[in-house]
């Protein structure tokens, strides 16, 4: 049976986590990538399942706790990513505190302690209209390249081209059937580089011609809001 390399990936993280299952049965505290194969497998599944992104991050979250792992694996898997298949797309799913909420006090040496404005919702520097013409209803989540949203997103694409939500990391925004949101937006920070997503980019955003060619591509593949002379002030609002 011939499998695409997503399949392939998928068989291999249900086989771990299989195994992780078997060995946890039999009262094992798991290593790191036991624990990590069998709550991204949880996420995964949940999105089979139907459940929505915050839904399925919850179940994968609730799954194993501090004493069902090795010692310092906890520390050591602070963050788990996983690409789930959602009834409105694939998501990237990203499971923080996996083992469930922790004491920040606890006072382990080399401990990163989150400030006060870590979880603090950024401030948005664009806010534009989008309304959902698809079928179904499409989620995109916090660091999702905007630009490169599902193409029966109806938005200026050229207003959201470097721009993420402008929310914190690991949510995501939902937009229902025929439904219009104002959505916030911010830079992609970093070294702003843009691989995969829709393709459109792949490569460094800020480079010469980059925006160009990205909205040329996204027009002929027919996403809205792509048009030649869209993307500059029509549905921007500062």
């Amino acid at each position: 049976m011939p499998l695409t390399p997503t399949e392939r990936d998928r068989l291999l993280l249900f086989t771990a986590a299989e195994l992780a299952r078997a060995r946890h049965a039999r009262g094992l505290r798991l290593n790191v990538p036991e624990a990590t194969a069998l709550i991204a497998d949880t996420v995964c599944e949940a999105a089979r399942d139907g459940l929505r992104l915050t839904e399925a991050i919850e179940r994968g979250r609730t799954v194993l706790g501090p004493d069902d792992v090795l010692p310092g694996v906890v520390d050591l898997v602070t963050e788990i990513q996983v690409e789930a298949v959602f009834d409105d797309g694939t998501r990237l799913a990203a499971i923080a505190e996996p083992f469930g909420a922790r004491d920040r006090n606890d006072g382990a040496p080399g401990a990163v302690l989150p400030g006060p404005d870590d979880l603090a919702v950024p401030e948005p520097v664009v806010t534009l209209t989008v309304r959902n013409t698809a079928a179904v209803p499409v989620s995109v989540t916090s660091h999702f390249h905007f630009f490169e949203a599902n193409p029966r997103l109806d938005f200026d694409r050229a207003a959201a081209y470097g721009m993420r939500l402008a929310a914190p990391a690991g949510s995501s925004t939902r937009f229902d059937l025929g439904q219009t949101v104002d959505v916030g937006l911010i830079p992609i920070g970093g070294a702003r580089v843009a691989i995969g997503f829709a393709g459109l980019v792949d490569g460094p955003l800020d480079a010469s011609g980059v925006k160009e060619r990205a909205l040329m591509r996204a027009a002929a593949r027919g996403y809205l809001g792509a048009g030649p002379l869209q993307g500059t002030t029509e549905g921007l609002r500062a």
